[in-house]
């Protein structure tokens, strides 16, 4: 398929964009992972399910309604289940390179003049002992449960860890019916006082948020970290314990609260393999964007969690905002974003890099890893084992992999790089990836020979 503006991501931010460049007259595809658009924020039950209140997990349905009831009648081309793996440059433009479908053996290609990248970001969930145990699940990973199939993960759970994430989490499942035994966050309410000023555009849906849980009757365990989950086949239960300021676990405060279900989350990570793999510049987590969210490599705008995690106004806003530069430098006109978006970006910005300080895990939370604590879960490697590679001399997440295998496996250290890097003592980086995504041999073997032939 070939188009002007190929949209990669159909999120919040991606469907902004779409919207705003099909607007402005361009041709735009919207590629998309998912089988349906609306990404993580977004994400709608399946329509066999024959949901009647498909709506009731969910926020902000208006705004939903609203990119929808666009996108049906946009010049929008939407494909998904297509999983991108590769945009590669091209002459013209760039192919964007997918593989089709819950199998993802069947190859595809979008051919644009210019590619926006909106491709959002993955939880953090930081280990601890037990969290491999069956009924133990990312914070997301519970919601997308209860968007999109409609399903709770069990009858009594405990929300974890750090973040706003957890706040609609937490809801979201009381509101279903499931017993929420305690929402366990590790950042205290002092931490949030310091930056009330930058969150004050925050507090109606905080307090909203607030309002539900005590309707529901959540106890709210503030300053508190799991310790340890409990069970041998399955979850059973989880140890909390008190923070002190420092960050560390106060001897004494621990208590055990049962449970089969552990939603745990510490956080998202911006979603940058597609736009390493371009060659485009990366600063501190996400991809650096100007003034228009082009990136530095001509042709490429970013959007969204890519760029930054800060919520979905903000993706809302970047994705409307690089929409209109991306079809303004493909027809020679002037961008013109709205005078709101500018001014929604620049204030949720703002908010965006207080909620990261807020809300940032506990400092010392690895000394609380034991020597059998898995830390590699694709590889099964140790938090022992990663000691073990310090002692040797290891002083880089590479050293360590390179010793131990941990990051070796099929996530290619998306999930545990974070706990490498805190053991080893440095920061973390991500690492700069050919494919954003496995892909099978006979998918790369067929494009070869038919780069050979042309």
């Amino acid at each position: 398929m070939k188009a002007e503006l190929a949209v990669i991501g159909a999120g919040p931010a991606g469907l902004a964009a779409a919207l705003a460049a099909a607007a402005r007259g361009v041709r735009v595809v919207l590629v998309d992972a998912a089988p349906e658009p609306g990404g993580q924020f977004f994400r709608q039950p399946a329509a066999g399910l024959g949901a009647t209140r498909p709506h009731a997990p969910h926020h902000r349905r208006r705004t939903w309604e609203r990119l929808r009831d666009g996108l049906a009648t946009a010049a929008v081309d939407v494909l998904t289940d297509h999983h991108v793996w590769c945009v590669e440059r091209a002459p013209g433009g760039f192919t964007v390179h997918a593989l089709l479908g819950p199998g993802q053996e069947e190859p595809a290609e979008v051919r644009a003049r210019a590619v926006l990248l909106a491709t959002g970001g993955h939880e953090t969930v930081l280990p601890f002992p037990g969290w491999t145990l069956p009924g133990v699940l990312a914070a997301g990973g519970a919601q997308a449960m209860l968007k999109g199939a409609l399903v709770v993960p069990g009858r009594r759970a405990v929300v974890a860890g750090t973040g706003p994430l957890l706040l609609p989490v937490a809801t979201g499942l009381a509101e279903a019916g499931v017993e929420v035994a305690a929402l366990v966050e590790s950042t205290g309410p002092g931490r949030l006082a310091r930056h009330a000023r930058a969150l004050a555009g925050k507090v109606p849906e905080g307090a909203g948020y607030a309002a539900r849980l005590l309707r529901h009757r959540v106890p709210v365990l503030a300053r508190h970290t799991v310790v340890r989950a409990h069970g041998e086949d399955r979850l059973t239960g989880v140890t909390v314990a008190a923070l002190d300021a420092d960050g560390r676990v106060r001897p004494g405060t621990e208590r055990r609260l049962a449970c089969d279900t552990l939603a745990v989350g510490h956080g998202l990570v911006p979603d940058t393999d597609l736009a390493r793999a371009l060659g485009c510049r990366v600063d501190g987590p996400g991809v650096a964007v100007d003034a228009e969210q082009r990136t530095d490599v001509p042709g490429v705008w970013a959007a969204g969690e890519t760029t930054g995690v800060g919520g979905a106004d903000l993706a809302l806003a970047e994705g409307h905002i690089a929409g209109c530069s991306a079809a303004a430098r493909l027809r020679g006109t002037d961008p013109a974003p709205s005078a709101a978006a500018l001014a929604s970006r620049a204030r949720q910005r703002t908010s965006a890099a207080a909620l990261g300080t807020a809300w940032a895990p506990p400092a010392h939370w690895a000394e609380q890893l034991t020597g059998d604590t898995v830390i590699c879960r694709c590889e099964e490697v140790t938090a022992g084992d990663v000691r073990g590679a310090l002692d040797l001399g290891a002083g880089d997440e590479r050293t360590v992999k390179l010793l131990t295998r941990a990051g070796m496996g099929w996530c290619q250290g998306r999930m545990c790089h974070t706990a490498v890097a805190a053991l080893a003592g440095c920061e973390p980086t991500a690492a700069k990836r050919p494919f954003a995504r496995p892909v099978p041999l006979g998918v790369l073997a067929r494009q070869h020979t038919e780069k050979g032939q042309s």
